[in-house]
């Protein structure tokens, strides 16, 4: 199997069986996030403790194969990491997704940079960034507690 079979092996799994596809009992922080090209609609939820260390974290919504994945992708990679890590991996990501190679971060193991970098090929479709790059920002808005819903068009 060669590295493109792997990435759209990992890529259908989490599409088809997303990871973390619930709502997070107790949640204390939340936002939600659409992209009106796709229809793709997001909703993530995350219990951080006094901390800032995420004890759980999960997603609501529906969408595509590439947004289902990465959300789930997502949830998975920044459980039980601290916020500042959870910060540097979505930086690490959205750059990967839109301009480096690679990434760089040191919260992650190799097992988590290969799920992270099956998504790596939609940077040659600009329209599918938007979809890989959605529950990301969301994320985001939700740990920054802005209660602004993220829209994708208006992200660049």
């Amino acid at each position: 199997m060669n590295l493109k079979e792997l990435y759209q092996e990992i890529i259908l799994e989490h599409g088809k069986n997303p990871r973390n596809l619930r709502k997070t009992e107790n949640f204390n922080k939340d936002a939600k996030g659409h992209n009106p090209l796709c229809g793709d609609k997001v909703h993530v939820y995350l219990k951080l403790n006094e901390n800032k260390k995420i004890e759980d974290i999960s997603f609501e919504g529906s969408g595509c194969a590439i947004s289902m994945a990465s959300a789930s992708i997502m949830t998975d990679l920044v459980k039980g990491k601290e916020e500042h890590e959870v910060k540097e991996i979505i930086e690490d990501f959205l750059g990967m997704i839109k301009e480096n190679p690679e990434l760089k971060s040191k919260n992650l193991e190799e097992d988590d940079k290969t799920k992270l970098m099956c998504l790596s090929g939609v940077k040659q479709y600009p329209m599918r960034v938007k979809c890989a790059t959605l529950s990301w920002h969301t994320l985001t808005s939700a740990i920054n507690n802005t209660q602004e819903e993220i829209n994708s068009e208006r992200l660049d």
